[in-house]
């Protein structure tokens, strides 16, 4: 195997085994970054080594090893680590043989609600969980979120000492506690692949990378947890949303909206497992969760082999139960669209006039589109272009802008 090979091959396995490593180490070193410290040792190692002598058979076990090995050298020099030194030293006597898949889906999972605990900012959580499960660099996440990255270092830095100084255990909440914590995790995943679905800023409309982490990250937590049905009801929200990414671009980058989207380009692979795992979410729960009730909405689009075959008074009606169960006011603007389809633009406008007043939509840029498009199919078209060119305005994505500027500039 050539050096370029083998550090092709070690890139592979990071990708791979990053997260369950951070995890068994976090297990045993109770510190999050510490844990990711001598995981990271580990790769400069393998980096070192591997090229000269092989990837070993059991690459995990490797990184593993030394890992465990590189944290005995540090705590022998940190007289107060004493307890955890024994800790290490029995856990690597004992783990001759790699960690059962029980106790790895057990440290994954413990370190899913660590990186994404109520103590952090839900920026830190993003970013600590795209770091230590994503497996991706700072530099790569600073890349998707634009912004500098000595900047996302520190947030990451920050998010580390905090969880350390805030002494979080590193476990997995159980009765009440995991009812409370589970939906900052499911939030955390949903941003990411949010993110990279409809970017909120820069120059591309989608960034598929994102959308593929929170992908991995959802299908990971579904087999962790495989009796929580609002985890199955993300992963079946974001496979069907994931189908039509193909549709959403056209050739020179610019957008293309749902409805004129050639559906012939939907990935149907990801679409059934979308719709199985709604399947599974609907069986387990007795009344579905706001991610459910998202998915079976993306479902009746995804049912649909032409826009007009579209069920939108069941999407009305799903929307309302989400706004029952939200209240949000950008949920009331998306009833607001199915009712407009359902019934007629009047019918849609008279909901969006109504909460055009919420704080929260003040400058959200979607509201005055979405207006814009309903006073534009009345004939009211100075409206309508005024709609337009507030929400271009409005929006911090140079796709978008370049949309409600084509269409202000239809208005005539």
């Amino acid at each position: 195997m050539t050096a370029v090979e083998t550090n092709r091959a070690i890139e592979a396995v990071w990708r791979i085994e990053a997260a369950r490593l951070i995890a068994g180490l976090a297990r045993v070193v109770r510190d999050v970054g510490l844990a990711e410290e001598l995981a990271q040792d580990a790769l400069v190692a393998a980096l070192e080594q591997w090229p000269q002598e092989g990837v070993p058979r059991n690459p995990g076990a490797w990184l593993m090893t030394v890992a465990k090995r590189r944290g005995v050298d540090l705590i022998r020099r940190q007289e107060r680590y004493e307890r955890k030194l024994a800790e290490i030293g029995r856990s690597l006597e004992q783990e001759e043989e790699p960690p059962g898949v029980e106790e790895i889906g057990d440290d994954l999972l413990r370190l899913v609600f660590t990186a994404c605990h109520p103590v952090l900012s839900t920026e830190a959580r993003v970013a600590l969980t795209l770091r230590v499960l994503g497996g991706l660099s700072t530099d790569e996440i600073a890349r998707a979120f634009l912004v500098p990255e000595a900047t996302m270092a520190q947030r990451i830095v920050r998010a580390k000492r905090t969880l350390s100084a805030r002494q979080v255990p590193f476990e997995v909440p159980s009765g009440d506690e995991l009812t409370e914590r589970l939906p900052p995790v499911l939030e955390v995943i949903y941003l990411i692949f949010n993110e990279g679905y409809s970017a909120t800023a820069g120059d591309d409309w989608m960034r598929p990378a994102l959308c593929e982490d929170a992908l991995r990250l959802g299908r990971v937590l579904a087999g962790l947890m495989p009796k929580e049905p609002e985890v199955f009801g993300l992963v079946a929200l974001m496979e069907i949303q994931a189908s039509r990414a193909a549709a959403r671009v056209g050739p020179s980058g610019e957008p293309i909206l749902l409805l004129e989207q050639n559906r012939a380009r939907w990935d149907r692979l990801l679409i059934r497992r979308g719709l199985a795992a709604l399947e599974r979410a609907e069986e387990l729960g007795d009344a579905p969760g706001p991610y459910t009730l998202q998915a079976a909405i993306a479902a009746c689009h995804a049912r649909a082999l032409a826009p007009e075959e579209t069920d939108w008074v069941r999407i009305a009606d799903l929307y309302a139960r989400l706004a029952a169960l939200s209240g949000s006011p950008v949920v009331e603007l998306n009833r607001a669209v199915a009712l407009a389809m359902a019934y007629g633009p009047e019918t849609g406008l008279e909901l969006v006039d109504q909460i055009a007043g919420e704080p929260a939509m003040k400058d959200y840029h979607l509201l005055p589109g979405v207006r814009g498009d309903l006073l534009f199919k009345l004939g009211r078209h100075d409206e309508a272009r005024a709609e337009f060119e507030r929400s271009a305005s409005l929006t911090q994505n140079e796709r978008e802008r370049a949309v409600m500027r084509q269409r202000a500039a239809s208005c005539g």
